[in-house]
């Protein structure tokens, strides 16, 4: 993926990824675009059933499977390592906007219903 991150004061606060990625996000996210660009509030339809996605319990398992530190993950999401741990223990529910991008991170199309 082609970004670049800008920083305020040596943090990042921004992030600037050409249109066709940002496009393919908005997709992975299951969010449709209008024909004005601004986002539809009807979800897109994913193309697996919803028996067929992981659940939010699995997270761990699914890490692990790809390899992927826990603190490599938690910094590609946003979140810390912290509440990523507390995430995959049950001990925290995220939001629906980090379980898509955990989704994303790890290859997944998407989460079923919450367990």
């Amino acid at each position: 993926m082609d970004l670049q991150v800008i920083s305020r004061d040596g943090e990042p606060e921004y992030a600037v990824l050409p249109w066709a990625q940002y496009q393919a996000l908005l997709k992975a996210a299951g969010v449709s675009r209008t024909s004005a660009g601004a986002p539809s509030s009807q979800p897109a339809t994913s193309t697996a059933a919803a028996s067929d996605l992981p659940s939010l319990d699995q997270l761990r398992t699914l890490r692990l499977a790809k390899g992927i530190e826990r603190d490599t993950l938690a910094r590609a999401v946003g979140i810390s390592p912290s509440y990523l741990e507390a995430i995959e223990s049950g001990t925290r529910q995220p939001d629906a906007a980090i379980q898509r991008s955990l989704a994303w991170e790890l290859g997944v199309p998407g989460w079923r219903g919450e367990a």
